[in-house]
């Protein structure tokens, strides 16, 4: 699955993943590949990269929302923060 992290100054992340975990209003979910198409609003948390099974990325997220269409991921958030 393609994902694009982007916010209003810069894009943050672009590239091939194994797939993705949101903070959604209601609750946390994750996006892997294939997913069924998808729009949702996300709330103030982290944001976890599944590079593949055993690597991934964590950022702090300000909230925004989440596309899914065509196996490619667009989150656009307020503002992200990589967590190293």
């Amino acid at each position: 699955m393609n994902l694009e992290i982007l916010t209003p100054e810069r894009k943050i992340f672009s590239g091939d993943v194994y797939g993705v975990q949101l903070p959604g209003i209601s609750g946390s979910f994750e996006v892997l590949d294939k997913h069924a198409p998808l729009v949702s609003a996300l709330g103030k948390g982290q944001l976890k990269i599944l590079r593949d099974k055993n690597t991934s990325s964590l950022y702090t997220i300000q909230g925004g929302f989440i596309e899914v269409l065509n196996n490619k991921a667009t989150v656009l958030v307020e503002g992200a923060k990589e967590i190293e």
